[in-house]
């Protein structure tokens, strides 16, 4: 996985080629556009991230913030990170992706893609605003008590 220095957000996508930057410049406007507040955006594992703050909820396991949704351009694609999606509502998410006609690359929360086209933006709009910060820690809790995502 390809990873960054960068400090902020704005770093990361200067740090990339122009094409890239693009896709990833519009994909996170529609990320900014429809996430829910009380998340916050910044640089979490060397990709642009939005989490939940630890001074809202501090009792993760690995000390750090209760991730939401992450943006990354990777050696051969970009990559989305829902992990709103990640458990129950996969199948759910990847029908909606599905009707749009659009071509679906994804693993358990990771969504692939290559160029802006690969994406409807308003599927991935409507799952950042599914999950307010108290829903999602809530949910968040519920899974793992029940032993992880897919549970």
């Amino acid at each position: 996985m390809a990873t960054s220095d960068a400090a902020t957000p704005e770093e990361y996508l200067a740090g990339l080629g122009e094409e890239r930057r693009a896709v990833l410049a519009e994909v996170r406007r529609t990320i900014l556009d429809n996430l829910p507040e009380g998340y916050e955006e910044g640089m979490d594992f060397g990709m642009i991230g939005y989490h939940v703050p630890l001074e809202r909820y501090p009792e993760t396991y690995n000390g750090r913030p209760l991730g939401y949704v992450a943006l990354a351009a990777q050696k051969n694609h970009n990559a989305l990170y829902l992990m709103g999606v990640y458990g129950p509502e996969q199948d759910e998410f990847r029908e909606e992706w599905r009707a749009t006609g659009k071509r679906l690359d994804m693993g358990k929360a990771c969504v692939r893609f290559k160029r802006l086209d690969d994406v409807p933006l308003d599927v991935v709009g409507r799952w950042v605003a599914r999950w307010p910060v108290e829903e999602f820690i809530a949910r968040h809790e519920r899974l793992r008590a029940r032993g992880g995502a897919g549970a």
